[in-house]
């Protein structure tokens, strides 16, 4: 990390940190007063699409059903499948507890972040203790990828928009496999809900 002074904040962004089993430890050592902010979307839609992130580079890669698994009869959700833990924040979460205070960790809806982006950066800031800069005016709404887009001066060229790798269209799931995650999903759902003191409404 760069030396910062104690009039600037210093941001680093990584996205496995948060599942990533020795990074609490890790960035406690480094920094104790380090804030964290996570973004977290509903976990059902977020496994799809990390399956559908995939799919685009691998496209011989088993049905989403197959992955997501062990036995679909008995609905034994596979918890190994790297698309499918990701979303179990609970379990994520404790981890960081154990070193960093709640005070300290800011959660961001992945979903209020599309529908309402200058309010979820609004909260950011705040958490940050910064002077809320970045309003409604710095955002557009980009209909063909789907995601809200960063304005620039027009002196500085193009929008800011996601990647190509982002806003694809998800594989279709059966809505029977949708609802069996939903279940899986539910009692995580809700102890991270307690843990932060914020429903994201999933359910």
């Amino acid at each position: 990390m760069p030396r910062t002074l104690d009039s600037q904040i210093t941001l680093e962004k990584t996205p496995s940190y948060f599942v990533t089993s020795e990074a609490p430890r890790r960035i406690a050592a480094m920094s104790p007063d380090t804030k964290l902010i996570v973004v977290v979307r509903n976990p059902v839609t977020r496994a799809i699409s990390d399956y559908t992130q995939t799919l685009s580079k691998k496209p011989d890669i088993p049905a989403f059903e197959e992955l997501a698994f062990r036995n679909r009869t008995l609905g034994l959700v596979d918890a190994s499948w790297n698309a499918i833990r990701i979303g179990l924040y609970s379990l994520h979460l404790d981890a960081w507890l154990r070193y960093f205070r709640p005070s300290q960790i800011h959660f961001v809806s992945g979903e209020r972040l599309i529908t309402d982006p200058a309010g979820e950066m609004g909260r950011v800031q705040d958490f940050l203790g910064l002077k809320r800069i970045i309003t409604d005016k710095h955002f557009y709404f980009n209909r063909t990828k789907g995601f809200p887009c960063l304005k620039k001066p027009e002196s500085s060229g193009q929008p800011r928009c996601l990647g190509k790798s982002k806003g694809r269209i998800h594989v279709q799931i059966d809505p029977e496999v949708i609802e069996q995650l939903r279940e899986f999903y539910r009692p995580f759902n809700i102890k991270f809900y307690e843990t932060v003191g914020h429903d994201f409404r999933w359910d």
